[in-house]
């Protein structure tokens, strides 16, 4: 059976698992969570390099056939650097969104001549300007809007109790109308953090009160999608004993299961720590 590594700075990358493992199920996964060295956005370029090579060498030794790079601040920084340093095939996650993206925008009532992208994501990522330059190489104009508070209420699980999620989406008001000064013509929005894929429907809600419906790209999703268009072997169906899967986290194991469970929906029973140093 092949293997398919999943890697992230924490534990957002556990959505691009999630619809993995709906797409190609009869697959072993390995995940690792380098939770001691996030956030990642803080470091250098060289630095997050370094970290994101040694975890993606860590998935190879666990048997991964393909890497997949569930951070977008790793995607941006280091892909390079991975695809050079590895003989398997490295797929992330800003290109799919990109492509999700263009065909988002063909299918508008505007076509993509008019056709406007909005990217939410963290600072790092915006900072890396990854998303505007694969979008512009695909011929799609954006606006990046850093929205720095958004992980932390999804970590935090502010989405379901009512003063809670009350206050989720008064943030999501404030960055959406932020962006929408910015780019009042925006037609698709693009989730450019794999956290996002948990705020959809309170970004759906945010976008009905303002009276400006926008195709909505998630790209834990299109990630996982292409992906499976190009695995290099067949994809089997799932039969009854469900494969080995594998979660590894660099620091609190306990807190990896407690918040993963949210992200993947479904519990995680066992997590292993490993130490890939400093």
């Amino acid at each position: 059976m092949k293997t398919i590594g999943v890697f992230d700075s924490g534990f957002g990358g556990l959505t691009v698992l999630r619809e993995l493992l709906m797409l190609i199920p009869d697959t072993r996964y390995v995940y690792l969570g380098d939770t001691a060295r996030l956030p990642y956005g803080s470091k250098s370029r060289e630095t997050i390099a370094r970290y994101a090579i040694s975890s993606a060498k860590f998935l190879v030794d666990q048997g991964a056939d393909l890497l997949v790079i569930a951070c977008n601040t790793a995607t941006a920084l280091a892909i390079d650097d991975i695809r050079a340093t590895l003989s398997i095939p490295v797929i992330g996650v800003v290109e799919p969104g990109t492509q999700a993206a263009l065909t988002a925008a063909k299918a508008t009532p505007q076509g993509i001549e008019e056709a406007h992208v909005v990217v939410l994501a963290t600072a790092a990522t915006t900072q890396s300007r990854a998303y505007s330059r694969s979008l512009s190489a695909a011929g799609l104009p954006s606006t990046e809007k850093a929205c720095p508070l958004l992980v932390p209420l999804v970590e935090e699980g502010w989405l379901e109790q009512p003063a809670q999620k009350a206050v989720a989406l008064e943030v999501l008001r404030i960055y959406l109308l932020e962006a929408l000064e910015q780019a009042p013509n925006a037609n698709v929005l693009l989730l450019g953090c794999t956290h996002y894929p948990l705020l959809k429907p309170l970004i759906e809600t945010t976008l009905k009160t303002l009276h400006h419906p926008m195709q909505i790209i998630d790209s834990a999703a299109a990630t996982a999608q292409a992906v499976a268009a190009a695995l290099p072997w067949p994809i089997a169906p799932a039969e009854g004993t469900q494969p080995e899967h594998l979660f590894y986290a660099t620091d609190s194991i306990e807190k990896f299961q407690r918040l993963g469970s949210s992200f993947l929906n479904q519990p995680l029973s066992q997590v292993r720590l490993v130490d890939l140093g400093g």
